[in-house]
C-alpha cells in the first residue's frame, strides 16, 4: 500500500494506492479557500468532527486529516507511512 498527498486543483487530496492493482481511495482532502483552508477525514458514518474549516495553513490542514488516521478504515491497523513528498499530477 501506498499513502500519499497528491495536489488538486484548489488543494490536495491524501490517497491510499492499493501495489496490487493500482486501485486508488481518496481518505482525506484539503483545499483553500478565501477564510483559510478546509480539510475533512473520510469516514462511513455522518462524523462532524471529521472536518474543519478555516485552518490557518495547509500544514495545519493536513495534520488534521492525519490524525484520524482514515486509512485504518479500509487497511486496519498498520505502520503506513504518508510520504513526504506530495505528488503532482495535475496537467
Amino acid at each position: 500500500m501506498e499513502l500519499f498527498w497528491e495536489y488538486t486543483r484548489r488543494g490536495q487530496k491524501l490517497v491510499l494506492m492499493s501495489e496490487n492493482d493500482g486501485t486508488e481511495e481518496m481518505i482525506g482532502g484539503v483545499r483553500e479557500t478565501k477564510n483559510g483552508f478546509d480539510a475533512f477525514a473520510k469516514t462511513f458514518t455522518m462524523t462532524p468532527e471529521r472536518a474543519q474549516k478555516g485552518l490557518d495553513s495547509m500544514e495545519l490542514a493536513k495534520e488534521f486529516v492525519e490524525s484520524f488516521r482514515p486509512w485504518e478504515l479500509f487497511i486496519g491497523p498498520t505502520s503506513i507511512e504518508v510520504e513526504s513528498d506530495v505528488r503532482d499530477t495535475r496537467s
